[in-house]
């Protein structure tokens, strides 16, 4: 067993590392209001009433403080924060094929939380966030400073849900799974936080053909140095199998475009467009496939009375 009392105490002391110190002071300098307008849409919107010109100031200064933004699109008042992903694109492709009201909810690799919040409009009885990173940690408390909801994020990994006080009705496991030198292991511990009868929604990085085998980049893959494994369709299914699940669907197949993830003014690093080969964007740099996702719902069957 794992004490995750004690791991939480251990992680949560990245606020006050060097390199973290800067955004934890950004995020808790935020001006406190009493009333709030949140608007739950492709843009999660939040409007603090009665700012003064310096408190939208020091908003704006505060969220380029805590970047780079992966995940958004966020309005805070009257700043615009422009994610490198458009992430309601991967959220309205999906949200037809859950139900999360009155269930317990779970998402992991959550980053700022933009999905969870989002997954309030369908009044679930839980929300809980699972990341290990310190700067999307920053991030959901910059934006749940003013949005304030009741989400809980915790600073762990899909290896702890197996593990975690309570099992889940539904987990969300959106581009985690390639970032994991032992897939099964990882779907194991997901497969083992759910409650029967609980669902698994995953995307993953998928390459093309019927057979049940998968790449394994030497180094990087779209210049990422920790991508292991990208799995046919028929493998992923075969990885599900052995973790337990049952009832695979695919939802979609889709390839990454530029519409939905590019460079902004919110992010420090390069894009997608800098990830392709420039002469063939039907590749990567490295010469292997560009990125093609695939998105399934795996079942966690009832026990048999």
């Amino acid at each position: 067993m794992i004490d995750l009392d004690a791991l939480r105490l251990e992680r949560e002391k990245c606020i006050g590392w060097k390199n973290i110190k800067p955004y934890w002071e950004a995020v808790t300098g935020l001006p406190n209001v009493k009333e709030v307008e949140v608007k739950l849409g492709d843009t999660v919107e939040v409007y603090p009433k009665g700012l003064t010109k310096d408190e939208e100031s020091y908003i704006y200064s505060s969220a380029k403080t805590v970047w780079p933004w992966r995940k958004g699109p966020f309005q805070v008042s009257s700043t615009f924060i422009d994610s490198e992903w458009r992430s309601h694109i991967k959220y309205d492709l999906l949200r037809p094929h859950f139900n999360l009201n009155d269930k317990i909810v779970g998402d992991i690799g959550c980053n700022n939380g933009y999905y969870l919040f989002r997954m309030m409009e369908d009044k679930p009885k839980r929300l809980v966030g699972f990341d290990p990173s310190a700067i999307p940690y920053c991030q959901f408390k910059f934006l749940d400073h003013f949005i304030q909801s009741g989400i809980k994020f915790e600073l762990l990994g899909v290896e702890h849900v197996e593990y975690y006080e309570h099992k889940f009705d539904i987990l969300f496991c959106l581009g985690v799974l390639y970032h994991r030198a032992d897939p099964i292991g990882s779907l194991k511990s997901l497969y083992k936080g759910l409650n029967f009868g609980g669902e698994l929604i995953l995307d993953t990085f998928m390459i093309d053909g019927d057979d049940e085998v998968c790449l394994t980049p030497m180094k990087r893959y779209s210049k990422i140095p920790n991508i292991y494994f990208i799995p046919t369709v028929n493998a992923l299914k075969n990885w599900c199998y052995r973790a337990g699940f049952e009832e695979i669907e695919v939802l979609e197949i889709s390839k990454t475009q530029l519409n939905e993830q590019r460079k902004t003014e919110w992010i420090n690093t390069q894009s997608l467009d800098d990830f392709l080969d420039e002469k063939d964007s039907s590749k990567t740099v490295e010469g292997y496939p560009a990125p093609k996702r695939v998105y399934i719902k795996a079942k966690k069957i009832k026990k048999k009375s």
